[in-house]
């Protein structure tokens, strides 16, 4: 029997991280099946989905635990079993504005009212093309259930919009 499991690893971000990660994974025969990986604020972030066989998920866990010593922090989750896909309709929402505090508080606490599941977010800070402004850029995949009146969704985004001074795209 093979157990999935859930990993978080953040460290201070140099050469050498996902290497180390992935040697880990591999003197305990674990499989690398999913992940996500990315550099933020100096900082090396990452989570994915490994599989291990059942006998060798406690010394797998202590291995991955001492990587610490070596700057890389490692959180794990046995996966619970539960792999339903949230059903519903895929939509995309960019978003693009003034950058200021609340931005993804107000826009995900509106999505979360309806349901609609946040399957992806990525963020950025940039310049403004035309000026030293600082703009919010963000891009979601969504998930938004069946039932969701996807005008209401889109007016509810628009006044969030308005409100922030922010352009928003629901696609």
């Amino acid at each position: 029997m093979k157990t999935s499991l859930i990993l978080t690893a953040i460290g201070a971000d140099k050469p050498g991280l996902v290497e180390l990660l992935s040697t880990t994974l591999a003197e305990h025969r674990a499989n690398w099946q999913q992940s996500s990986m990315s550099r933020l604020a100096g900082q090396f972030a990452g989570i994915l989905i490994a599989s291990v066989d059942d006998d060798k998920v406690e010394s797998l866990l202590k291995a991955l635990d001492g990587l610490s010593s070596q700057g890389l922090t490692v959180s794990v989750v046995t996966e619970s079993g539960s792999t339903d896909e949230p059903k519903g309709q895929s939509l995309t929402l960019e978003l693009i504005g003034h950058d200021k505090p609340g931005i993804v508080r107000d826009i995900s606490r509106a999505l979360a009212s309806r349901k609609v599941s946040v399957e992806e977010l990525a963020t950025e800070v940039v310049s403004g093309s035309m000026s030293a402004e600082l703009l919010f850029k963000a891009k979601a995949s969504l998930i938004v259930p069946q039932g969701v009146d996807l005008d209401d969704l889109q007016d509810s985004l628009e006044a969030i919009a308005s409100d922030l001074m922010v352009d928003i795209t629901l696609d």
